[in-house]
């Protein structure tokens, strides 16, 4: 049973994901209005080599620094230090890549691009490391509001500078005052001087060598996909491609990635009780699926509304792709809480081995379904890779805690069966509006108010309570 700081923990990180999802969404529906589908794929190119830099050269000082028994302030000034150093060497890798990326993609504008875009991971570096004392006391409520913060001040440069005519430097911009801001705001809640010392750099180490090597693996897997129809798209198709993908993730990162930083800490705290462990384990990856699945199988069913009523018309292709990648999110969803797991009991390298694993299938699913199938070949492969890795987060849960395989899988039967209910009754609904011919604005709120009517419903009388699964948490 995990604590009720856990349960706080978890509402405000899920409160803090989510609310600065709606203002990246709510950006997002203006920016797409007042620029074209090339405007996204354009930077989409510029950002596949950020984010690539950034999580390769990512230093995960905040988790290191939750394991720890005690934090002194020498801890705080190493994990700075490094951080800065991870700083300064992303700017100057950025900085010798930019040409030669834009020289590869045949498009001089990346140059600029890169160079400005940079600066957002470079603030982020810079992030107060006190911050984490309010992690260690499952304390959220400061993380959430250094992270509002930043997406607010986000929201207004993007629609500011569109509103002023800057095309897609409103993008770039969003990504630099989002990162600013965020830090910014973690020193006015978290003070701290800075001091530059590596005393304790032994404490970060062990922890860090493979963590450090799954991120690279992580940043290579995660934008694979975007850098393989770099060179096989238009900049317009991409750009329908891209913003398909990042909408198709949005639950699992709004609802349940959020949950897993608490999650970790409360798992590190059980650790010496294997019993605990797995008991902890099973409840939060059922509950991760109880909320993954509907909201994914949801967004699919309405993908072609989404688009419609969200985007505007000229994002109707980034509908139909939508409606296979949100089904392909579903599973991805059950690693989470492994994820996790592994990172409380310290078993940093079983989570490069699976990362290896979904790189691979990646590179090798990705590449035959790009060659047979174009793009659809390429979302077919995203779905299979889930899969491969939904079975591998099973295996991997047996030998950390000691599931069972079989008995994991039963406990899901209910929320299949009530996601297939959903499914076919938001199916018949849809046929029958059909006839109607109302807005589809008015038809998005009324399929899903249905459907999340009928899969609470279908939970009920399959013998799942809501309430009791909260609190089982």
């Amino acid at each position: 049973m995990l604590t009720r700081k856990t349960i706080f923990g978890a509402v405000w990180t899920v409160s803090s994901r989510l609310s600065g999802r709606l203002i990246d969404f709510f950006t997002l529906l203006v920016l797409a209005r007042l620029l074209t589908p090339g405007d996204f794929g354009l930077t989409a190119i510029a950002a596949t080599l950020i984010t690539i830099a950034d999580m390769v050269l990512e230093v995960p000082t905040l988790q290191a620094l939750t394991r720890l028994p005690h934090v002194k302030k020498s801890h705080l000034d190493t994990a700075f230090t490094l951080s800065m150093i991870r700083g300064v060497i992303l700017g100057s890798v950025l900085l010798l890549a930019a040409w030669p990326f834009a020289h590869l993609y045949k498009d001089p504008r990346l140059v600029a691009l890169i160079l400005a875009s940079g600066i957002g991971p470079l603030a982020r570096s810079l992030y107060s490391p006190g911050m984490v004392e309010y992690v260690r006391s499952m304390s959220f409520r400061q993380v959430f509001l250094a992270e509002i913060a930043g997406k607010l001040i986000a929201a207004a440069t993007a629609i500011a500078l569109v509103s002023l005519g800057a095309g897609y430097w409103a993008i770039v911009a969003s990504g630099i005052s989002a990162a600013l801001g965020a830090t910014s705001m973690s020193y006015v809640l978290a003070p701290y001087r800075p001091r530059l010392t590596l005393s304790e750099f032994r404490e970060f180490s062990a922890f860090l060598g493979w963590l450090s090597g799954a991120q690279i693996l992580i940043a290579l897997s995660w934008q694979f996909d975007r850098i393989l129809l770099g060179f096989s798209l238009s900049k317009a198709a991409l750009g329908q491609y891209t913003i398909a993908s990042d909408l198709s993730v949005m639950p699992t990162q709004s609802l349940i990635g959020p949950a897993m930083q608490p999650l970790m800490a409360a798992l590190a705290q059980i650790n010496p009780s294997t019993d605990r462990l797995r008991k902890a384990y099973s409840k939060a990856s059922r509950f991760t699926m109880l909320l993954a699945a509907p909201a994914c199988i949801g967004m699919s069913l309405t993908s072609d509304l989404i688009a419609e009523v969200l985007l505007g018309p000229q994002w109707h292709d980034a509908g139909l792709y939508l409606r296979w990648l949100a089904l392909s999110t579903v599973l991805s969803a059950f690693y989470q809480p492994l994820h996790s797991l592994a990172l409380a009991t310290n078993q940093t390298s079983l989570v490069f081995r699976l990362t290896l694993v979904e790189l691979c299938s990646k590179v090798v699913l990705m590449f035959l379904g790009l060659y047979f199938y174009s793009l659809i070949g390429v979302i077919a492969a995203r779905g299979l890779v889930s899969f491969i890795l939904f079975v591998l987060s099973l295996r991997a849960a047996r030998q950390l805690v000691g599931t069972n395989a079989a008995s994991e899988l039963a406990k899901l039967w209910q929320v299949a069966a009530a996601c297939a209910v959903m499914t076919v009754l938001v199916i018949v609904l849809r046929h029958t509006l059909i006839w109607t011919r109302i807005p589809a604005l008015l038809e998005l709120g009324t399929v899903s108010l249905f459907g999340g009517a009928v899969y609470v419903a279908s939970l009920y009388g399959f013998g799942i309570r809501l309430t009791k699964s909260l609190k089982a948490v």
